[in-house]
Parts: C-alpha cells; structure tokens; sequence
C-alpha cells in the first residue's frame, strides 16, 4: 500500500467570518476579535477517529501475533521489522529530524478521489483478498497456499501498524514517514516473487481435479500475479517519482522556515537590547 494513512488529506477548517458575515448583522470590533480566535478543537470528533485507529491497531497486532506464532514467516521476515524500526528511529534522530512545525495530522499527499479508488484496489488486492486465500487455505488443507500467502501479510499488516503510529508523532519528518512505505514495499516485492514462484513452479494442478479445485489453483496464481503487478506500479510510479519527492520538498520548505523564523527572531531580539543601551546611555 501506499502510506494509506499518509495519503489521505485531511479536512478543511471553516471560517468563521465569512459564515458570520453571511447572518448579515453588523459586526463590531469586539465581534471582529471574537471571530478572529479559533475555537478550541472538538475532543468528540478527535477521539472518534483515534478511537477507530486503536482498533485497526489492535486486529492488526492479532494478525502478527497469529502470523508469527504459526511458524509460516521466515525468520528474515520475522526480523525485519525490527531491523526497519530501529533504522526509522536512528534516521529521525540523526539524519532527518523534526522540525518541530508539522504535525501529526498534516499528510504528505493529497489524493484526488481518482487516487482514494486506487488505494482501495490496493487495499483489496493486498490485504482483503490474500487474507481470505490463507484463510481459506486453512479450511481446504492447502498448507502450500498459507505458507507462501502468509509472509506478505505478514509484512503488510506491519506496514500498516508502523504507519498508523509514526504519523501521529511529531517525533518523525516527511521523508521518514514516507520511507515507510517505501522500505516495506521493496521487501514485500521480493516476498511476492517467492510466492509466485511456490504457487506457479512449485505447485501443480492434479489431472483428475475438479471445478473447485481448478477454480482455486487458478485463484492463488492470478492473485500473486495481481500483488505483484500492483505493488511494482505503486513502488517504481507513485512512491519513488511522487511521494517522496513531495516529503522532501515539504521537509526542506520547514526546515528553510524555521531557520528564517530563528534569524528573524534573533534580529528581533538583538535589536531591542541595543535600543535599551541607548535608552540607558541618554
């Protein structure tokens, strides 16, 4: 997936002004400045949706813990997201650190609703999808489907675990949050490929099968083939060429900011003690 969290463009605040100016009273100064500070934000709303991402959060954490506990990851895979962590961290101490300016609900990309369809093909395709294939895995006695279906999600549910905290953390830049995506999809590609390889090599159709069985022979192959057409595209025509460039772009117009504002206020500062010299020289 494509930063699914990250990518989503977060809502519009309304004006007041223009909405009190539309009741037609006349507006005093004291209506002016009353208007003019912004109310505080509502905890209803906020906790709604924060409320929705702990239990996104916890079923992806199930998925793990039943995914890990199965003995169908490999140990690469198993290790990887500690190794990914511990390189998201050091990165956002050491190479790009937060600014301070961005917050964690400002998104990196905006998408069109063109763009909203595409993650939700992806979402189908890499999560909904592969999860019914294990499961129904699991039901037919196929171990050969679970084990090489298992390792991307896996993979996936832990992208989208990583996700889901780092961009409500201040702790993290846009280039660290965007390699999020980007990390985890190189590997997950190269997990897809085994999974090609085991349901197109390694696994063969019986003469004497049935409808069903040619039915769900012909399943797993097409949707390995899907995963891996899908997350090529999104790898080498969104991530690489649109949304990390945009999270460097965005990461380096905070960081010019805040310098300026730091010169400014340093200016600023200087100058009133220099015209308190004066004062105390006259």
């Amino acid at each position: 997936m494509s930063g699914v969290s990250l990518a989503a463009a977060p809502p519009s605040e309304p004006n007041e002004i223009t909405a009190s100016a539309g009741t037609g009273a006349a507006t005093k100064p004291q209506d002016k400045i009353a208007h003019d500070r912004k109310p505080p934000p509502q905890k209803e709303s906020t906790g709604g949706v924060m409320g929705s991402l702990r239990v996104i959060e916890l079923q992806l954490v199930a998925f793990i813990m039943v995914f890990s506990a199965s003995g169908l990851v490999p140990l690469l895979d198993l290790a990887f997201p500690a190794f990914a962590s511990a390189y998201f961290i050091a990165l956002s101490r050491l190479a790009f650190p937060s600014h301070g300016t961005s917050t964690g609900s400002r998104e990196i990309f905006q998408g069109s609703r063109l763009f909203r369809m595409y993650v939700v093909v992806g979402t189908t395709v890499g999560l909904f999808l592969p999860l019914a294939y294990v499961l129904g895995g699991f039901a037919r006695g196929d171990e050969n489907a679970v084990r090489s279906a298992t390792p991307h999600l896996f993979l996936l549910s832990f992208q989208i675990l990583t996700e889901n905290i780092i961009s409500g953390l201040s702790l993290f830049s846009p280039p660290v949050r965007a390699l999020v995506p980007l990390l985890y999809t190189v590997r997950r590609i190269f997990v897809i490929m085994d999974w090609i390889h085991d349901v197109w090599v390694n696994k063969a159709l019986p003469a004497n099968a049935n409808v069903k069985d040619v039915a769900w022979f012909w399943f797993g192959r097409t949707l390995s083939v899907a995963n891996l057409t899908y997350f090529s595209i999104n790898l080498f025509c969104f991530l690489i060429p649109r949304f990390l460039p945009r999270a460097f772009e965005n990461y380096f117009r905070e960081r010019d900011e805040t310098r300026a504002k730091t010169a400014e206020d340093k200016r600023l500062s200087s100058s009133n003690k220099s015209q308190q010299t004066d004062k105390k020289t006259d």
